[in-house]
Formats: structure tokens, C-alpha cells, sequence
């Protein structure tokens, strides 16, 4: 997909990025990209000046 830097880190967006791209694999619709099996997810972004932090677990149901 060429990552986050392809994206153009557009600021606020890169988080929902990664996110998308976990339900994508958890999906089976990654194409090219997809690696085999995904059960779980998981996704850590930090904003500011490292004071905000979030991280997000995702998995298959």
C-alpha cells in the first residue's frame, strides 16, 4: 500500500488509515497486501507531542 508516507500523513487521518486497513486484512480484502489467516489487529498512534495516545485492538468475529 506504501504505508502511512504514501498517504500524505494527512494529519488526523492516518490513525483512521491504519484502522481501515486492519478491517481490510480481518476482511479478507486486502488484495495484494493480504496476509494469511488474520484473527486480531492492533494499531498504536500517538498525536501532539506524544501526549496523546491511543491504541486499537480489533478482532475477527
Amino acid at each position: 500500500s506504501g504505508g502511512l508516507k504514501a498517504r500524505g500523513h494527512p494529519l488526523g487521518a492516518t490513525g483512521v488509515a491504519q484502522v481501515v486497513e486492519l478491517v481490510w486484512q480481518l476482511r479478507g480484502e486486502a488484495g495484494k497486501r493480504q496476509v494469511d489467516g488474520p484473527e486480531t489487529g492492533i494499531t498504536c498512534n500517538f498525536g501532539g507531542f506524544g501526549n496523546n495516545i491511543i491504541s486499537i485492538l480489533v478482532e475477527r468475529m
